[in-house]
């Protein structure tokens, strides 16, 4: 009897023991932990959203009288079109666009087309002393004392040689071709002037503009300053290749990140989207679009699952602008209280796009981890906007557009795309768990 009582004694001990180790597992479950996210654009930015070089594609890349050149770029509302080219028949002199360039849209955001050629002007570069111009020229010929500032030759140069107005040597005729595309044609006009010349291999560019201000006013030169950047090689030879160079190199992808969503769920999947499927209409789109989470972030509060939602704007400037030149760019972080099971997703509207979006790929990170979880961010299309070349287009909603409507999945951003290579995504937005 006392041996059966003794074994009783242990069974119940042994289930107290196993009921006491399960509320601490619980207990553990529960518990919460103080944990933070930070994201970060760490975009090494261009100023340049397009550029690139021309020439004739005939035996000759000289654009001789009579014949014309074609180069097609997007812009949007505020952009301009800034190219240059030699005047062949002469020792620095260049035709190009007043700075910022070739105006592209009316105040009301109509497209501007038809002859341009009235914003054509004729540059001295300050290396070299004008000869007469003609066919006689010769190259490089003598350079001045010490190089002079750009000026416009408007009439006459500084030796009393005489020119033509730009606008008849030169033609320029825009072509709207419409999704916020354009052409640009140059035609060699001079033959039937007192100022016959071919032209050379030029080089052309497009600013980004945020907030109103282009980026780069001052593309190719400035007039009062001296040359720079590859100018003289075109204006004295004709020479497109390094000017060509700088401004690839000025090239590339410029974007603020609209104040970001912060999703804390648990026991549910992604709250935010649904890849393979189309938007919700909960908001996603608002954000997508316009940058603005704050539709998806009411929605969300009320969501089975969801814990917490937060919206981060950066101190100062709301988005987070990508690195400028020394400055680094924006980051925002938040204090997060998590348990064990809980999951972390985000999402943040790609700036000068029409819907693209940065979010967590799949169902979010387990909101337990430390460290860079940047790899866990994919870019996506909403699927509810028609996309246009990013920073340089007439219906994106940043750039002051109204975006034109489609019904689509949302589907991953392919990279390159149709427009552009993006660089690697953790070369964009940084997100960091501590």
């Amino acid at each position: 009897m006392k041996r059966k009582s003794l074994g009783m004694l242990s069974i119940l001990g042994i289930t107290l023991l196993l009921a006491a180790c399960s509320k601490n597992e619980d207990e553990m479950d529960n518990m919460i932990t103080s944990n933070s996210i930070t994201i970060q654009n760490v975009l090494d930015s261009k100023t340049l959203v397009e550029s690139g070089t021309f020439k004739n594609t005939g035996a000759s890349p000289l654009i001789m009288p009579g014949e014309s050149v074609s180069f097609q770029f997007s812009a949007g509302k505020g952009q301009a079109i800034s190219f240059a080219t030699m005047y062949g028949w002469s020792n620095d002199l260049f035709f190009a666009p007043e700075n910022p360039g070739i105006n592209l849209y009316k105040a009301d955001g109509t497209p501007i087309e038809g002859d341009v050629s009235a914003q054509i002007k004729l540059w001295d570069n300050g290396t070299r002393i004008n000869q007469h111009p003609g066919a006689s020229v010769t190259h490089p010929g003598v350079a001045e004392t010490s190089t002079k500032n750009i000026k416009e030759v408007n009439g006459s140069d500084d030796q009393g040689n005489t020119y033509a107005p730009a606008k008849d040597l030169l033609n320029a005729t825009l072509h709207y071709d419409g999704n916020s595309l354009f052409t640009l044609t140059i035609k060699n006009t001079s033959g039937s002037t007192t100022n016959p010349t071919p032209f050379s291999p030029g080089v052309w560019a497009i600013s980004y503009i945020a907030g109103g201000n282009l980026l780069n006013s001052k593309i190719l030169f400035e007039s009062g300053k001296p040359t720079a950047n590859g100018l003289t090689n075109l204006s004295e030879m004709g020479d497109n290749s390094l000017i060509g160079n700088y401004v690839k190199e000025q090239t590339g992808i410029f974007t603020p990140l609209s104040p970001v969503l912060v999703v804390v769920y648990n026991g549910i999947e992604n709250p935010i989207y649904t890849l393979g499927q189309k938007d919700a209409g909960k908001g996603l789109k608002k954000l997508a679009q316009m940058g603005n989470a704050s539709d998806l972030a009411d929605y969300l509060k009320t969501a089975k699952g969801v814990k917490n939602v937060y919206v981060l704007s950066a101190e100062g400037s709301t988005v987070l602008l990508p690195k400028i030149g020394n400055q680094e760019g924006s980051k925002v972080s938040q204090k997060l209280d998590v348990s064990k099971g809980d999951r972390i997703a985000i999402a943040t509207m790609y700036g000068l796009s029409n819907d693209w979006f940065f979010a967590s790929k799949g169902n979010g990170v387990d909101a337990m981890l430390k460290g860079d979880i940047s790899n866990t961010i994919g870019l996506f299309d909403n699927g509810t906007a028609v996309n246009q070349f990013p920073g340089a287009s007439i219906t994106q909603f940043n750039l002051a557009g109204t975006p034109i409507a489609e019904d689509k999945n949302i589907e991953e951003v392919p990279n390159p795309n149709a427009f552009t290579t993006l660089p690697s995504i953790p070369n964009i937005i940084k997100v960091t768990l501590q």
